[in-house]
């Protein structure tokens, strides 16, 4: 397994790589856990060359988030990747990434004003940018991304057609405990009686699933629902609780065809984001 810091040199080799071999890239911004797992092991199933990025993106960071105190295990992170087949590991310094102002960002438009998008502006702008630095210099194939935060595989999707990337994009499910919590480098930071209630966010999920099937076709009573739910069973402030279609992250009269139920709460010193994507007839 090969580590690389410089972007020459990580282009040089995907440019060598790519004559013979399909690439697989899962981009993270490491303290690599199950979730990451599930996307290293589909990208070496699939391809040739498997190719994991660790690069905490500060473009992605609003002023009061936490880029500071993100959790970081690059040593820990490196024996994840061995034990899992990684083949190359890109893990640039935020100066080699970004050596100057950027003259030219991306902007994210659509599929961004509303769920996360809606209280951490810029975000995806972030995301595209850093995205877009990362297939021009790992030239990837297919990309894998968790399905856990659906609104970026929803933009990553828009970036890659706009932009006409040659790239395959693979949503790979959620990955949770055995609790239902969803997987997620920010979890270590829930103080412990959170953590005992942060499964609820799954329950209440669940619980709108198993309404919608029942019947229900309400996006008002599905909402206050799942709101009531977190609200007497936790002790987190609700970001949101929201109902769109998907991948398109449009409004909806009622549930109907593809849809996703996206939840955050706001705990202590984290953040938890969750949802289910559903197909109603």
């Amino acid at each position: 397994m090969k580590i690389i810091t410089n972007v020459t040199e990580m282009q040089a080799l995907a440019k060598e790589l790519k004559k013979t071999n399909s690439i697989g890239f899962v981009p993270t911004m490491g303290y690599l856990h199950e979730g990451h797992l599930q996307l290293i092991r589909k990208a070496r199933e699939e391809n040739d060359i498997t190719i994991v990025s660790i690069f905490v993106n500060p473009l992605q960071f609003g002023p009061n988030e936490d880029f500071a105190t993100y959790p970081r295990d690059f040593e820990r992170d490196v024996s994840v990747c061995l034990e899992e087949g990684v083949d190359i590991i890109f893990n640039p310094s935020v100066a080699e990434m970004y050596p100057k102002p950027l003259s030219v960002k991306v902007l994210a438009q659509a599929r961004t004003d509303v769920l996360c998008g809606n209280s951490r502006p810029g975000h995806f702008d972030g995301v595209a940018t850093v995205l877009t630095k990362l297939f021009h210099l790992i030239l990837p194939d297919r990309v894998y991304l968790g399905m856990k935060d659906a609104q970026q595989v929803a933009v990553v999707e828009g970036l890659i057609a706009d932009f006409n990337f040659p790239i395959e994009l693979i949503p790979v499910p959620t990955v949770r405990e055995e609790d239902g919590l969803a997987k997620s480098s920010r979890n270590v930071n829930l103080m412990p009686e959170e953590r005992e209630q942060a499964p609820e966010i799954y329950r209440a999920l669940l619980a709108a699933k198993n309404k919608i099937e029942a019947g229900e076709r309400s996006i008002e009573s599905l909402v206050t629902m799942i709101r009531n739910d977190i609200t007497q069973k936790t002790s987190g402030t609700i970001d949101y609780v929201e109902i769109y279609s998907f991948p398109d992250l449009q409004t909806i009269e009622k549930v109907k065809g593809k849809i996703i139920i996206a939840i955050a709460v706001q705990f202590t010193k984290v953040r938890l984001i969750d949802n289910m994507v559903l197909s109603i007839e």
